[in-house]
């Protein structure tokens, strides 16, 4: 796990070249390429072909309770990971998270440097303990990351969402902090 003491603004990793940081409006437009690959697009609930104005919206001034990390190499967007901590009081302990990786840069550990650095946000400046996923269940790849990273099934959703010409079912996960 990241170490809670390290300030968010650029975290180092292990990884060459690899830094973590949160999303300046100047990446917005590396963040609307790597959404616009295939796999990121296919994996998560983002639609094919998404316009620069979409993520401009999304991302500019984002509202307290929301967290965008980006990994940047060579100046580059690799990667991203957003977080929305829900401001119910009931569920103020929550959050939820979604990530990708650009697609050249995978099996080289960004995406556990992300989630690493997002649940030490979480979980140590946040106050919150538990962080919930979904993830459409043929996504092995991703199951077996956030299975590393302390994430368990809790259940399965049938049809969660519409992909390729059909419906398909995804896994709730979360990391519960004891």
């Amino acid at each position: 796990m990241a170490d809670s003491h390290i300030p968010l603004d650029v975290v180092k990793t292990n990884l060459v070249d690899i830094d973590i940081r949160h999303s300046l409006d100047a990446d917005i437009k590396g963040i609307c390429q790597l959404y616009s690959q295939p796999s990121c697009y296919r994996e998560t609930l983002q639609q094919p072909f998404p316009s620069l104005q979409l993520w401009q919206k999304r991302l500019m001034d984002l509202p307290e309770n929301f967290y965008s990390l980006v990994a940047i190499r060579d100046g580059e967007v690799v990667g991203q990971i957003g977080m929305e901590v829900f401001s119910n009081p009931r569920r103020k302990h929550v959050a939820n998270i979604g990530m990708a990786v650009h697609e050249a840069y995978r099996g080289i550990g960004i995406a556990s440097a992300l989630l690493d650095t997002m649940v030490s946000l979480a979980q140590n400046w946040l106050a919150v303990r538990r962080i919930e996923l979904e993830v459409y269940t043929d996504n092995h790849l991703a199951i077996s990351l956030y299975k590393k990273h302390g994430f368990v099934i809790e259940g399965e959703m049938r049809e969660y969402a519409f992909r390729d010409g059909e419906y398909i079912d995804a896994f709730l996960m979360a990391n519960v902090r004891d």
